[in-house]
């Protein structure tokens, strides 16, 4: 527990997250997953904190997706199982992977070629698994998203479905998609097209594997801009497997996956400098790119936040418009408009939410948790590393 008592108290730059919002975040989640007949797999990016991940599962430890090895032994050490590694195996890694596929009762990698199917199924005597285990091996496939993983309709695809399927080293778990095309989307009726597209292609691929005799009991898709907005066509899949949620940010409220009262993230920083005599009036603020990142801009599909960087919350006449490593240039949002210093003197507290939460976070060691009253209740700490 931190020695500050309120938000006010505290040093800046920090990050403070609302407890109350993080907790509606996840319950909400898990209550749209229960009700289109899905279970949810939810991302643990975001925040990489235990305390997150216990309140997306509500409770139950099980079933997550990560994006580093870190955060596997992180969950693992505090008793989460049944983790799925987000990203593509690669060789590398193996070695770690298979120690936690030997610790874990559910451990699972993905894949995304052939190359790496042949070489798992293949690793026995390189990367020997005890007490009987088997690598659990999703597949994951690219349903025009255009990141990563074999092509949804080609048939190169499915001789890698083929390989893990026949394999005696591996579990086939099933198809992960991921629909990151969502966040390029101006609203939800662009989003419902991506997921329900998205969807298609995967039980259309899904059916296909099956009609050559591979069984695939799992199937899902995830983005926080999909899962958040969900369309009928989602109810088909088996999982889902969005992480922004828990916290959402400005980026997913200008796309519609959520509003600014569902922002759960913020970052505090102080006025530490008046310029009316430059060429263009403007405040600096103890906050650089080292507590908010360079993502965003406040630049969406388009459309902009009015914040540059993030929205200056209860100040809609501000935005920051240029950061250094440690401080942000602050300008009025109406390129017409004077600057009344008056208004702000040096020490006054400001509160920014964020462009995107993921890198935000990832500029931070320590999360302060504030209640309603803005009291700080609780200090999270979220993995580091790889």
């Amino acid at each position: 527990m931190t020695e500050c008592t309120f938000i006010n108290d505290l040093q800046t730059p920090c990050l403070v997250l609302d407890h109350n919002k993080v907790q509606k975040n996840a319950e909400r989640m898990l209550a749209m997953s229960k009700q289109y007949g899905v279970d949810l797999r939810p991302h643990f990016k975001t925040t990489k904190c235990v305390e997150a991940a216990i309140l997306q599962t509500g409770g139950s430890k099980r079933g997550m997706v990560v994006s580093t090895l870190a955060e596997a032994q992180l969950l693992y050490q505090n008793g989460f199982d049944d983790i799925l590694l987000g990203v593509p195996l690669s060789m590398s890694k193996m070695k770690r992977c298979a120690d936690l596929t030997e610790y874990m009762e559910r451990f699972c990698v993905m894949v995304d070629s052939q190359e790496m199917a042949d070489f798992i199924s293949n690793s026995r005597k390189k990367f020997p698994l005890k007490n009987g285990k088997k690598w659990n091996v999703f597949l994951k496939v690219d349903c025009e998203n255009g990141r990563c993983g074999v092509f949804h309709n080609s048939d190169s695809s499915l001789d890698v479905a083929r390989t893990l399927s026949k394999s005696s080293n591996v579990n086939f778990c099933g198809l992960y998609a991921h629909c990151g095309d969502s966040y390029h989307q101006p609203g939800v009726e662009a989003i419902h097209k991506v997921a329900t597209k998205t969807t298609q292609y995967l039980v259309a691929f899904k059916n296909k594997i099956e009609a050559a005799g591979i069984e695939c009991k799992t199937y899902g898709i995830g983005s926080t801009p999909t899962c958040s907005q969900p369309c009928d066509a989602m109810r088909q899949l088996t999982e889902w497997h969005p992480g922004n949620y828990i916290l959402y940010d400005q980026m997913q409220k200008n796309i519609g996956s959520c509003s600014s009262d569902d922002i759960a993230v913020q970052v505090i920083t102080r006025v530490i400098g008046h310029y009316p005599d430059s060429k263009t009036p403007h405040m600096i603020i103890d906050c650089g790119f080292t507590a908010l990142s360079l993502h965003g801009k406040g630049d969406c599909c388009g459309m902009t936040s009015g914040s540059g960087y993030g929205c200056i919350v209860g100040h809609p006449e501000l935005k920051l418009v240029g950061m250094s490593q440690e401080h942000g240039v602050v300008v009025p949002s109406n390129d017409n408009a004077s600057l009344d210093f008056n208004c702000y003197p040096l020490d006054t507290l400001l509160r920014i939410l964020p462009d995107h939460s993921c890198a935000t976070c990832a500029m931070h060691p320590v999360f302060y948790v504030a209640d309603e009253e803005g009291r700080i209740i609780d200090q999270w700490t979220p993995i580091r590393g790889w």
